[in-house]
């Protein structure tokens, strides 16, 4: 199989970049892809936290305006931390002003209530060889190649899906796709390293 057939033609040049990068150059659909693929996340750290849905939508807005205004900001700390452990600490501390807000407020989950709840904030996330940390991440995982399965052909997505995840042999997947072993192979191995690449900056604690 030719090499231009992994690869769908309506594909931007920009992929050639990671997701990170082309956030950082403020390209409108890379922050898109970035909200869709970080903002799960946030929303459940924020209802970890003891928000209520509509709370941690807001809490969650919150973050990624901040996160629109200080992404240059992370270029230069990168080597303090992920980006993952970044995000938490915007995250921890809107969720705080959050709570505080109620404190100050006098609502009825405010008080000593809204107190603890900013005491109980962890300093980093949820570690990833934890349970929560797993399936955050697990889940981050799957929407990143929902977000990339657009970049290549619907033949070549189903070798890499039929090989790298569901563990077909590579020999049943190319007789029922009507390729070679070896391209089930190089379609493999083309997704993942899309997938890596996509992720380059952005998978770290």
């Amino acid at each position: 199989m030719a090499e231009s057939s992994f690869r769908n033609p309506s594909s931007s040049s920009s992929t050639s970049l990671s997701l990170l990068s082309r956030v950082r150059a403020a390209e409108p659909a890379a922050w898109e892809r970035l909200t869709r693929l970080y903002g799960p996340v946030v929303y459940r750290w924020a209802r970890q936290a003891g928000l209520q849905p509509q709370d941690a939508a807001d809490v969650m807005q919150d973050v990624f305006h901040s996160v629109t205004t200080n992404i240059g900001k992370f270029e230069h700390q990168a080597n303090g931390g992920g980006f993952r452990g970044w995000l938490w600490t915007i995250s921890r501390n809107k969720i705080r002003d959050h709570y505080r807000d109620l404190k100050g407020k006098a609502q009825a989950a405010g008080g000593t209530a809204a107190l603890d709840q900013i005491q109980q904030l962890p300093e980093s996330p949820p570690e990833t060889s934890s349970e929560s940390g797993g399936i955050e991440i697990g889940n981050l995982h799957r929407r990143a190649m929902e977000l990339v399965r657009g970049d290549f052909e619907e033949r070549t997505w189903q070798a890499f899906w039929r090989a790298a995840v569901e563990g077909d042999a590579p020999a049943d997947v190319a007789a029922d796709l009507g390729i070679s072993v070896w391209a089930v192979y190089k379609a493999r191995s083309r997704v993942l390293s899309r997938l890596r690449q996509e992720l380059d900056g952005l998978n770290e604690t």
